[in-house]
């Protein structure tokens, strides 16, 4: 008994669509083996592999195997049909070939790779060329499966192909991603393959030129669905209307859509999306409304699509009315409809309204929960984004790698580091580690918590390193002041890949850091030659490089040739301020106001700076009364900068009271001010009640402590020094090793305190003892001849002198008479001072030194601090 061979139908190119056999296909679904079948039986036993052998061999053996093998299908136990058909082989008992299609599609329908495969060698060996339905049967499994190697070479082994053979490979390269192989075949199909495209063959292949996009291959098509006649089928043309949204061309989608006779809701929704997704939210929106008014009721997708556009426009009173009639339409159960309702809100700064629907849902899925934690981040709410976390892990949830990237950039804005810590484990754990977003988020948890070797070990472990992999560590290394490797990992991406505004951004701050003009300047041409950030806030990025760099005549150039903004003043400002150039700050001021450009609270902050470092109290006392007349209230910073104002001055028991007076409770900066200025007239007896105040809200801040030690040490209260130096021991707190960094012949050297292994360390030190014994001859101090030890280590441990190894390398390196720039991380110590005016004297060379508050502009023995 034979089984009876259908034709081939036509499937959709949906995988999921096609089955692994035809109902109809095989009578003998039931068929009792025991019975006889108008045939001998066959008698058969067990190998000893476990496979069937047949002992007896005819032409009615071969036709009951083949039953056998069909019924075995047909009641889906796809092992014992394997192992009948490999029994059958060894015996040589041919198998008929719809018998090997009932298999293959059973394969396809358990997906059973291996199995498919080794039935594809079993045909492959005993066949030179496969027919029709076989053939189809083999495209179909492999292209579910994703083998286009294999599906591809069954292709060329058929003797012939029908429409549905050339719908499948179509379909399965489209679905793999090989959008143009997909389109070529399509094209080879209509020229050689001799055969005409139906209506499962538009759709894929439109599909296709959309998701090119092409929109000449997209027209083209268009042509041929006219030409054969299929312009009124309903998925053509709702087809037809996604590749044109797709490539852009909405307009056309439009007319298209009003031609229709007859529209489905995929129609509406195709259109409607079409919109959203270009931007066009209002007509979306009014096609939206039209619908209605034709009383087409919407479905989920239309409801995920309008709330979509709701978010786009950030329009907060037409989201809650979309809202109010997805309670009232009944789709507020849905969890899909929720998830955007509360995405929405979120990125519409309604952060609460976002909890309402949260917190309404009965089912939450991890969509849910990402949601939420990626909105609080949004919405500068860390906190509530690693509650959030917990609860989800509380709900047994597991986080996916978009919820865990959240979690570990809400863990960076916090300092959060445990957390973070415990984020990293669980993404090893699970394997989320390998997602680039998560690594990514880890190195900015890690640089942000000061943890930057293991930022370096999570980029180092990243396969496949993207900008935003490059830029986070780059910025890491700027953050932990390791500016020198930042340059260096910066020059190594550009050997791949192509910066980015952001990266750029962070490659500035790097070279105003340690002052690599040169560094500086090529990225300026970049920006120049490729128009990168023109637009964006790098233009701002370069006039704060050229300023911290002290080139003030680039610096006015770069201002000038570009939109000025506050930013862009306050950059200015700051940066005359740091030099002391108090009437400068103010005259820049005045020309910000007449330029009607709007001061904001770090414009006070750089006016009252300037007026400090320039004894200007009257100046400064009346900026700071009038700052609410530019809609600025002063906070802790403003109330800081008064305090040093009047410190500097010596007006410390005024600065005391103004304290006093503060509304607000002052903070460590605003005490660190006054202990200053302590420091500065020697006052210990207010120096120690400042720093009492300070050690009760802050331990752990190194600067406070050696403000301390510099108001013993200047005063000579040595035991007192080394009582600070102890408490700093007990905290754990050290201070970073002095560095300074020289630029010489467009190439940044950089010099640490006890460097001992510099190429030129004994040209350095034998210059540096020269002028030593030079300032000895002209009766002045030299670091060696210090009277009393401790202060040689405080002055080493708090400056380190670096500067000095920094400005001898420059003097050693450059021709006479050119300007030496020198970048350093720690204060100057007074030693250091004097010993810098004594060199630019000498040699009659103008050097610049850039501390870590100060500008240090050396010229003839003099410095433009005012010491």
């Amino acid at each position: 008994m034979s089984s009876s061979s259908s034709q081939t139908p036509h499937f959709h190119l949906n995988p999921r669509k096609s089955k692994p056999f035809h109902r109809n296909s095989h009578k003998h679904k039931n068929l009792n083996f025991n019975s006889s079948f108008g045939i001998r039986k066959l008698t058969l036993r067990k190998s000893q592999g476990g496979g069937l052998s047949v002992l007896s061999s005819s032409s009615s053996n071969t036709h009951f195997s083949n039953s056998q093998l069909h019924g075995l299908c047909a009641n889906g136990k796809l092992e014992e049909a394997i192992k009948l058909v490999t029994s059958m082989k060894e015996l040589r008992v041919s198998v008929d070939e719809d018998a090997f299609v009932a298999l293959v599609r059973l394969c396809e329908w358990k997906r059973a790779h291996g199995e498919g495969s080794k039935v594809y060698g079993i045909v492959m060996s005993s066949m030179s060329s496969l027919g029709v339905e076989l053939g189809n049967a083999f495209l179909a499994m492999f292209v579910r499966f994703g083998n286009l190697v294999d599906a591809w070479y069954v292709f060329g082994k058929m003797s012939e192909r029908d429409l549905f053979s050339w719908n499948v490979l179509v379909g399965g390269y489209a679905k793999g991603g090989y959008l143009d192989e997909a389109m070529c075949l399509y094209h080879r199909m209509l020229w050689v393959g001799g055969v005409k495209p139906d209506v499962y063959t538009f759709p894929c292949v439109l599909r296709t030129c959309g998701g090119i996009p092409d929109l000449a291959r997209g027209r083209e098509v268009h042509v041929h669905v006219v030409r054969y006649g299929y312009e009124l089928e309903i998925d053509v043309v709702n087809a037809l209307i996604t590749m044109y949204v797709k490539c852009g061309d909405v307009k056309s989608a439009r007319l298209v859509f009003d031609r229709m006779p007859r529209r489905d809701l995929i129609s509406w929704n195709a259109m409607i999306s079409g919109y959203f997704e270009n931007g066009m939210c209002y007509e979306g929106l009014e096609l939206f409304f039209a619908m209605r008014g034709l009383s087409v009721d919407p479905d989920l997708m239309t409801m995920t699509s309008v709330i979509s556009a709701c978010e786009l426009l950030g329009d907060g009173r037409l989201g809650r009315d979309i809202h109010g009639y997805v309670i009232c339409s009944g789709f507020a159960v849905d969890i899909s409809v929720c998830n955007s309702l509360t995405q929405m809100y979120l990125y519409a700064g309604s952060w609460r309204e976002a909890e309402k629907v949260f917190s309404r849902m009965e089912r939450k899925d991890i969509v849910s929960w990402t949601t939420m934690i990626s909105g609080y981040e949004y919405n500068f709410l860390p906190r509530k984004a690693i509650d959030t976390y917990r609860m989800m892990d509380q709900d047994c949830v597991k986080p996916d790698e978009i919820a865990v990237a959240a979690v570990l950039s809400a863990c960076a804005t916090l300092g959060d580091l445990d957390t973070g810590v415990e984020l990293h484990k669980l993404a090893i754990k699970a394997r989320l580690v390998s997602y680039v977003i998560v690594a990514n988020n880890l190195i900015n948890m890690y640089s942000k918590c000061k943890c930057i070797d293991k930022a370096l070990d999570v980029f180092h472990n990243i396969p496949r390193k993207n900008v935003i992999s490059w830029t986070s560590i780059i910025a890491g290394l700027r953050l932990n002041n390791r500016c020198f490797e930042a340059l260096i990992f910066f020059r190594q991406m550009k050997m791949t890949l192509q910066p980015n505004a952001i990266t750029l951004t962070a490659a500035l701050a790097a070279c105003a850091r340690i002052g690599a003009l040169m560094c500086g300047k090529e990225i300026h041409a970049h920006v120049l030659r490729t128009g990168v950030g023109l637009d964006d806030f790098l233009p701002n990025a370069l006039l704060d490089m050229y300023v911290r760099c002290g080139r003030m005549n680039i610096a006015w150039n770069q201002f000038n040739s570009q939109k000025n903004d506050v930013s862009s003043w306050n950059i200015l400002l700051t940066g005359y301020s740091e030099r002391g150039q108090g009437s400068m700050v103010v005259e820049l001021f005045d020309r910000m106001v007449k330029s009607r450009v709007r001061p904001d609270e770090i414009t006070f902050i750089s006016l009252l700076c300037g007026c400090s470092k320039s004894h200007m109290v009257k100046e400064g006392l009346m900026y700071f009364s009038r700052m609410e007349e530019y809609g600025v209230t002063p906070n802790l910073k403003h109330y800081a900068c008064v305090v040093d104002l009047l410190g500097r001055a010596g007006e410390l028991e005024e600065a005391h009271s103004f304290i006093q007076r503060i509304p607000i409770i002052p903070d460590p900066a605003v005490w660190g001010a006054l202990l200053n200025a302590c420091r500065i007239h020697r006052d210990i007896t207010l120096g120690e009640l400042s720093a009492k105040r300070i050690f009760e809200l802050d331990k752990e801040s190194v600067g406070y402590y050696i403000l301390l030690c510099n108001l013993y040490a200047d005063c000579n209260k040595w035991r007192e020094v080394a009582r600070v130096r102890r408490m700093m021991k007990e905290n754990g707190l050290t201070v970073d090793a002095g560095c300074s960094w020289v630029e010489v012949k467009g190439k940044v050297h950089a010099f640490l305190s006890d460097d001992k292994y510099h190429p030129q360390t004994e040209e350095i030190n034998t210059v540096l003892e020269r002028f030593y014994e030079k300032m000895s001859e002209a009766g002045l101090t030299k670091t060696s001849s210090m009277g009393d030890e401790t202060e040689i280590s405080r002055d080493e441990i708090f400056c380190g002198h670096s500067e000095r190894k920094a400005i001898a390398f420059g003097l050693i390196n450059t021709v006479p008479g050119m300007p030496i720039w020198v970048t350093k991380n720690l204060n100057m110590c007074e030693s250091c001072h004097d010993t810098v005016k004594f060199i630019s004297k000498t040699v009659r060379r103008e050097i610049s030194v850039r501390d870590a508050e100060h500008f240090h502009h050396f010229k003839d023995g003099e410095c433009s601090c005012g010491e």
